[in-house]
C-alpha cells in the first residue's frame, strides 16, 4: 500500500495506490477506507508494506487506522502506533481527526 500524492512506480508484486499528499488526508476518503480495510484483511495471511514519502505522517496514519480495525480503540490508535511504531507518527491535527473518525 503506497501513500503519495503522485503514482508511484511500478513494482513487481500487487500494490494498491491511495493518492495522499504529503501532510494532508487522503483524496478519497472512501477509496483509502477500502484498501485500509482491505490490507487489514490480507495481513492476516500474507506480509503487508505500508509506504509513504517520509514514513511518519501518512504511514502513521493508516497504521493507526489499521490498528483500529485490529481492535485498538479509536481514542487510542495514535498513541499506540507513536509507542510501537514511531513517537512521531501521525504528524498534523487533521491526521489525529482521521484516525479518530476511522471505521
Amino acid at each position: 500500500m503506497y501513500l503519495a500524492g503522485r503514482t508511484p512506480p511500478a513494482v513487481p508484486w500487487d500494490a494498491r495506490w491511495i493518492r495522499w499528499p504529503d501532510f494532508r488526508l487522503p483524496t478519497d476518503p472512501g477509496a483509502a477506507r477500502r484498501i485500509l480495510h482491505e490490507a487489514w484483511q490480507r495481513c492476516a495471511t500474507e506480509r503487508v508494506e505500508v509506504a509513504c514519502g517520509g514514513g511518519r505522517g501518512r504511514t502513521g496514519t493508516a497504521l493507526a487506522c489499521l490498528a483500529i480495525l485490529d481492535g485498538v480503540p479509536p481514542g487510542e490508535a495514535v498513541a499506540y502506533v507513536r509507542e510501537h511504531y514511531s513517537h512521531r507518527a501521525v504528524e498534523t491535527p487533521w491526521q489525529r481527526r482521521f484516525v479518530a473518525a476511522f471505521r
